[in-house]
């Protein structure tokens, strides 16, 4: 049997030419080179039949029922070595695409569901775009998250179609639009129902054929011509771009900088010179180190997306259980946001506390995220309120009885949480699992007050949880594959980003980050200023500096949370004094308006000068410090203790580390993760580094065992502890 070939193209009775795109191998269209080859091909048959007058109208399309085109082949992306050949692969796509924008009859994109990436250029080189009204619809051209740029067209094309400063809302973030806000800005030509779209797209393409002025679709508005049309408007919104550019990124990601580039020096030319600009830049980009970094961390969350949370060996065995109703003990702002995020997942939600108060609570913060969700355009006031429906509330245990899972969300204390486990027990079905949320306490000690350990285990969620995308799945001793796999699951249709790790104190990521901050702590101690730590944390691009961040997650409970690593892991990870001392001060940080930073209504104003002197018994004398040695002991400190967590197998793999540590505390995605960044240092080089800081500062910096054998071996983490073949 012949292969099929993809893209397809025929024409039917009404002298409609359709490209079909429908690879039979994947779920989803992906523009792989022998993809592109033929549709180079298709788009031959199809200019032949122009000229011959067989077909009058052409149409591009998917054959997939949820899907357009999912953009461009990952894989080969991330192959390229040499700007030569990428450059050369990247002017064979954009020849393609000029075929399609040459053809001499009207061209209509028809889009039904995802639309990325080159996908979105195709339906660029297309006179008009129709889409469907599907929840499912959606465009975006996310390539500057992988540290490219849209270079088969996408950075000439769109500003021409629907204006620079719309264009650059899309371009600098990757962000999706849906039906409406592609209609809205121009990028959409008309959007139909979603039942009925095979008819309405013939029934526009023909209606195009008629009009021999098919020409490129509505002009941008005034605005956006006014500003973008001319040399000082587009300089002015260039400039006001790179400025917020380089305010978010501090200037690490090269990609939205060359978007940048290339506009300004080309937007006033033709298109063939910036398709040759576009060319150039992507070809720099893509064999970049940054890139393969971004391209490294899509495959980090696409393996966790894809994942179950359980070796390959155990996976094909064991079935997660679904999830259609969800309890949660606790109405905080904590228990809220979870119940808040089931309910938009469509998952029925029953909230339980001990005070009537407390429920009403976590329901009206539930409602202000949903509130929110609308404000900023994600979703109608209709959908809003339907998915309020799904919460409800109230102060007795059978509310849980139809629960297939109940996550715990109370207070972090062992006796309190072993109490309110056991006895929700005794009001849930022998088949619900039991989850806890704690940030700190043993999930296998807390089993130990259950009849049923082997259907708990951990479920850690990052505050704020609508924010946040890590979930660490925590087994206990006696959790089991079901469990684990049926709660990782929940996670992934949260839309969260799970890791599961082994019980241990705290867990992965406050373990690892517990020695950050407490440096930090030791750094201020011996007359480092606050703004230097900070600063020289944010340049090496963690999103906040560690002082900051001990405001923002509460002064009081980053104290507890240090403590509890004390406890656990003994001397070298005893609080400085500096920070204990912070802690008698009564400062809660935001939360209370005033920590290392002052605080109004929630924002950041400062450094306040008079921690100086709240804390001047344990501080010594301001003198500097180089930026390295910042550097050097705030992040070799967790690289340190990173090691340690592999040495005691709370997670098995370097991948798992720097998924974590990217989802839970923002590690900068350009440098790949903790563990891909400590693999540029060399082996050697690393444990010389940590020798040093160990011989200055004592214990706490004592090489970890794992860092003497990968010198010893001259081996890497990720090549001593790679991802095994799992599900995951």
């Amino acid at each position: 049997m012949t292969p099929k070939v993809n893209p397809t193209f025929e024409i039917d009775s009404d002298r409609i030419g359709w490209i079909t795109f429908d690879d039979v191998d994947r779920p989803v269209n992906v523009l792989t080179e022998p993809v592109m080859v033929r549709f180079g091909e298709a788009l031959t048959e199809a200019l032949t039949a122009c000229r011959e007058a067989r077909a009058r109208v052409v149409v591009v399309r998917s054959g997939k029922p949820s899907s357009f085109i999912a953009g461009a082949d990952i894989e080969q992306i991330g192959s390229v070595e040499d700007p030569v050949v990428a450059e050369r692969q990247i002017r064979m796509g954009q020849a393609v695409y000029d075929q399609l924008a040459a053809l001499p009859v009207p061209t209509v994109a028809a889009i039904h569901g995802l639309c990325v990436g080159g996908g979105v250029e195709m339906s660029l080189a297309c006179d008009r775009r129709v889409l469907s009204d599907s929840p499912k619809t959606s465009m975006s051209l996310p390539e500057v998250q992988l540290g490219i740029l849209p270079a088969w067209g996408g950075t000439t094309r769109l500003p021409r179609v629907i204006g620079l400063r719309a264009a650059l809302d899309l371009l600098l973030t990757g962000k999706r639009v849906d039906a409406k806000k592609a209609l809205r800005i121009g990028l959409a030509s008309e959007v139909v129902p979603a039942e009925l779209f095979t008819d309405k797209v013939r029934a526009f393409a023909l209606s195009l054929a008629k009009n021999a002025d098919h020409g490129a679709g509505p002009r941008p508005k005034l605005s956006e011509r006014l500003l973008g049309g001319t040399g000082l408007g587009r300089r002015v919104v260039l400039a006001m771009a790179r400025k917020k550019v380089m305010t978010t990124t501090g200037g690490h990601y090269p990609a939205p900088l060359r978007i940048l580039d290339v506009l300004g020096e080309n937007l006033g030319r033709s298109v063939e010179e910036s398709l040759l600009a576009e060319s150039r830049a992507a070809a720099e980009l893509v064999v970049s180190p940054v890139c393969k970094n971004l391209l490294h961390v899509f495959h980090m969350r696409e393996a966790a997306r894809k994942g179950t949370g359980l070796p390959l060996q155990a996976s094909g065995d064991v079935e997660a259980l679904p999830v259609d109703t969800l309890g949660v003990l606790g109405a905080g702002v904590m228990g809220g946001g979870i119940g808040q995020l089931a309910a938009h997942r469509d998952i029925r939600v029953y909230m339980k506390d001990i005070q009537h108060e407390a429920v009403t609570g976590g329901l009206k913060h539930a409602r202000s995220l949903f509130d929110r969700a609308v404000k900023r355009r994600r979703m109608s006031r209709r959908e809003a309120a339907q998915h309020m429906e799904r919460i409800a509330g109230g102060l007795d245990y059978h509310g849980l009885a139809n629960a297939d899972v109940v996550i715990e969300a109370i207070v972090e204390k062992m006796a309190v949480k072993k109490a309110v486990l056991r006895e929700t027990e005794g009001y849930v079905s022998a088949d619900c699992v039991l989850a806890t949320n704690t940030s700190s306490l043993s999930v296998s000690e807390m089993s130990e007050a259950l009849e049923r350990p082997d259907r708990f285990c951990g479920m850690h969620f990052f505050n704020p949880v609508d924010r946040m995308p890590l979930v660490e799945v925590i087994r206990g001793t006696s959790t089991t594959d079901r469990t684990t796999a049926t709660i990782y699951a929940l996670a992934l249709r949260l839309g969260k980003v799970p890791v599961v790790v082994g019980d241990g104190p705290g867990f992965l990521v406050n373990r690892i980050l517990g020695p950050y901050m407490n440096e930090a702590g030791h750094l201020l101690g011996e007359g480092a200023s606050i703004a230097d730590i900070d600063r020289v944390a944010r340049v090496f691009g963690m999103p906040m500096g560690p002082l900051r961040l001990i405001d923002e997650v509460g002064i009081d409970v980053s104290g507890h949370a240090g403590a509890s690593l004390h406890k656990g892991l003994g001397a070298r990870l005893a609080p400085a004094p500096a920070l204990l001392a912070l802690a008698q001060t009564g400062r809660l940080g935001r939360k209370g308006g005033v920590g290392f930073y002052t605080y109004e209504k929630g924002r950041e104003k400062g450094i306040d000068p008079s921690i100086y002197t709240a804390l001047g018994a344990v501080l010594q004398p301001l003198r500097p410090f180089t930026d390295k040695e910042i550097r050097h002991r705030l992040i070799v400190a967790m690289i340190n203790e990173a090691a340690r967590v592999l040495e005691d197998g709370i997670v098995g793999s370097a991948r798992d580390v720097d998924l974590a540590m990217i989802m839970g505390t923002g590690f900068p995605p350009f440098r790949g993760g903790l563990l891909r960044f400590a693999d540029t240092l060399h082996p050697r080089g690393l444990l010389d580094i940590v020798r040093v800081l160990h011989q200055a500062h004592g214990d706490r910096f004592e090489p970890a065992p794992v860092l003497e054998r990968l010198a010893t071996k001259d081996e890497a983490f990720y090549r001593a502890f790679p991802t095994p073949r799992s599900a995951a």
